[in-house]
């Protein structure tokens, strides 16, 4: 008897492509209109592979879209103490526009005293306190990227989601609690689920939209999907596996975003936009 599968994918490569052309014109008009292009700033602390490869394709993803990139490589011994004062020059160096302190950092560093070194208007990785506080109240600001590339492809394929409930797996500073977050105020009833929420398949049962952001393969299964639910896979693995059981979810999901191609190119989209509408406000090329 053969499996119906009836869950059409997100692509989230090629809506990434077509916000980075965007990003591109954009950031074009600001280098002619100014004599300045764009310039974001990243930040690495150690040599860890990973890591240094997501580095290395966040600087080639800007030379493709016209923004220059600034990269501080800093000792895996350097001290919560250094790393604040190079992110705080940074925020004070008028030719940087955004930045991006690569994390994990590593356990002797403090990542939230970190993260709150870089300036609101520069934080275009939405990674500080200011920038959850503004997507809790709905205000102008930067969103984290992941949550924001979950809302701009639930915007591209038309998901309804006032009064719709979302069961968002996942508490992270700057993945699960921003992404619900941003449902709650597109008039969404959220709910939040982690690692000791009792009844987790339950749960999941009841939603109409699920966010898997909790960094354990497989751990959503097609049985608990609610049939004709979407679904977004925000978790990443080793072997290019997801946080949803693939193959399970496409006969019960409506929508579902594949991993790898779903959120991660959406993420870096989110990443170059971000950075450039940060330079228009910093160059007074648009209202911030």
């Amino acid at each position: 008897m053969s499996v119906i599968r009836t869950a059409q994918l997100m692509d989230g490569t090629g809506l990434a492509g077509r916000i980075a052309e965007e990003t591109a014109a954009t950031a074009a008009d600001i280098s002619r209109r100014t004599g300045t292009s764009p310039c974001l700033a990243t930040v690495l602390v150690g040599e860890d592979p990973a890591s240094a490869t997501y580095v290395r394709m966040k600087r080639a993803r800007c030379a493709k879209a016209g923004i220059r990139s600034r990269h501080i490589g800093l000792p895996a011994t350097t001290t919560t103490a250094e790393l604040i004062g190079t992110l705080a020059g940074l925020s004070d160096d008028p030719d940087v526009h955004g930045i991006l302190l690569q994390h994990p950092c590593g356990p002797h560093i403090d990542e939230r005293a970190a993260f709150e070194a870089i300036a609101p208007e520069k934080d275009v990785d939405g990674v500080t306190m200011h920038s959850f506080a503004a997507m809790s109240f709905a205000r102008p600001g930067f969103v984290s990227c992941t949550p924001g590339g979950i809302m701009r492809l639930l915007e591209a394929y038309d998901v309804e989601l006032a009064g719709k409930h979302a069961v968002v797996v996942g508490r992270s500073a700057i993945l699960g609690k921003p992404a619900g977050m941003l449902l709650l105020a597109k008039d969404a009833t959220v709910t939040y689920c982690h690692s000791r929420t009792a009844d987790l398949p339950g749960i999941v049962q009841g939603a109409d939209i699920v966010v898997a952001a909790v960094g354990r393969p497989g751990l959503i299964r097609g049985q608990d999907i609610k049939p004709g639910a979407v679904v977004i896979d925000a978790g990443y693995n080793p072997g290019n596996v997801g946080d949803v059981d693939f193959e399970s979810a496409l006969t019960r999901a409506r929508l579902l975003t594949p991993v790898p191609g779903g959120v991660g190119p959406m993420t870096i989209a989110v990443l170059l936009a971000q950075t450039v509408r940060a330079a228009a406000g910093q160059l007074g090329t648009q209202e911030r």
